[in-house]
């Protein structure tokens, strides 16, 4: 008789999930499928093809796929291989709270499912991934200018204070946020355009906005002062080594695929203002709705005339931890951080961390998430190519989170973390 055994069967995402197959022939294969529903109803699913050992079993920890979504040794690769039925969609968890993503793993004996699709599996097991920690608070934020929502971490605190932020996507993800909050830091998921009142396009980046999210988070009775950090991907990126530089509350900064210099949209805080890299619109003109690479629509941000929009992250006084996708093919990544750390060199300014990721494309989720090749992007109403490849990208994302709180822990001054289980 096939068994199948999960665990953790109920877990956070940021967790492994440990699977192992007995009761099957010596040397049988197997389908092993992994399948979910998103809040929209749209279908992701993986597969990948296994053989049993001489005593009839499969660990997905020492076993090889032979096929499927992936080769080779990758125990998590199930669910890193997730892909939607619908194309250029990414999948986002919006009720992170009330309800975790079940993700179901069915076994076929042999090639079944290919072959049969309505065949049932021989056995399966549904697991639960979820985004919050019990205990886990979350609170609307609808203070003077500022939208968002903070997270709380269980008990009585104070706990560290961070502000996270995404790129330039429609609304609002709380998906990083409610893990920051599952181990320990009190997370403000900062909106900045297109999300309740807020404006739906930017114009400019007023900094004095941000100002007033780290001033209110530092507010809070259960956040720890007396500053805060800040995580950014992407254009969230861009903003918090901004913050950086000219924010006296920032503590520590991480960014996930950031510009080093301001793009496309100018930044101003009191009497600063710093230009935006010009966005060629050559590549949108295009009639045909394929997917586009957005990495020759920036302009050289190293060409002498566009100087005057590198952010002065030599100035910046709290330390920065860099973290670059090396396969981004959207904003030129890596050459922006060399760029950035030759300057911070060049001034004696040598308080940052840089990590390099081989294979690693430009959406660096929480660890867990599916590897997004593409996905439709709102701000620019196309598909965009991310770049990265499955394995590589899905280890940054893993490899990433552990480095990214070990830095928050170090500069925001925590002595004992917080470990929230399920």
């Amino acid at each position: 008789m096939v068994k199948l055994a999960v665990t953790p069967v109920t877990s956070l995402v940021d967790e492994p999930v440990r699977m192992h197959i007995s009761g099957v022939r010596p040397n049988q294969l197997v389908t092993i499928r992994a399948s979910l529903r998103d809040e929209k109803g749209i279908l992701f699913q993986s597969r990948a093809f296994y053989r049993g050992d001489a005593a009839g079993e499969i660990d997905l920890e020492q076993s090889e796929s032979s096929g499927g979504c992936y080769q080779g040794r990758l125990p998590m690769g199930l669910f890193w291989a997730l892909t939607p039925e619908t194309p250029f969609h990414m999948l986002v968890k919006r009720d992170v709270i009330g309800s975790p993503f079940k993700v179901k793993l069915d076994v076929f004996e042999s090639e079944e499912m290919v072959s049969d699709p309505d065949k049932d599996p021989v056995v399966s097991q549904t697991v639960e991934r979820w985004y919050a920690a019990p205990g886990v608070q979350r609170m609307q934020i609808r203070e003077g200018r500022v939208r968002g929502v903070l997270f709380l971490p269980p008990g009585d605190g104070q706990f560290p204070g961070v502000i996270n932020m995404n790129g330039l996507v429609e609304g609002l993800t709380e998906m990083r946020g409610a893990l920051l909050a599952s181990r320990g830091f009190a997370a403000l998921s900062l909106a900045f355009f297109a999300y309740e009142d807020l404006p739906s396009f930017l114009a400019e980046m007023d900094l004095e906005y941000f100002e007033e999210a780290a001033k209110l988070l530092l507010r809070h009775p259960k956040v720890l002062g007396p500053k805060v950090g800040v995580v950014g991907l992407c254009k969230g990126g861009e903003i918090a080594l901004a913050m950086a530089v000219y924010l006296k509350q920032v503590a520590a900064t991480v960014s996930l695929n950031g510009a080093t210099s301001i793009t496309g949209i100018p930044l101003r805080y009191g009497d600063v203002y710093i230009p935006g890299l010009p966005f060629s619109t050559e590549e949108f003109s295009i009639t045909d709705s394929g997917p586009k690479t957005l990495q020759n629509v920036i302009g050289d941000h190293r060409a002498p005339e566009y100087e005057q929009c590198a952010i002065p992250l030599e100035r910046a006084k709290a330390p920065i931890l860099f973290i670059v996708g090396e396969n981004d093919s959207t904003g030129k990544s890596k050459m922006f951080v060399d760029y950035a750390v030759a300057r911070m060199r060049k001034h004696n300014n040598l308080n940052f961390q840089v990590l390099v990721y081989p294979g690693a494309g430009h959406l660096i989720e929480p660890p867990g998430s599916p590897f997004c090749a593409m996905s439709y992007l709102s701000s620019f109403a196309v598909p965009v190519i991310w770049g990265g490849e499955l394995r590589g990208h899905c280890m940054a994302q893993d490899q990433s989170w552990q480095e990214i709180l070990h830095f928050l822990q170090k500069h925001l001054a925590i002595r004992y973390p917080v470990v929230c289980k399920l």
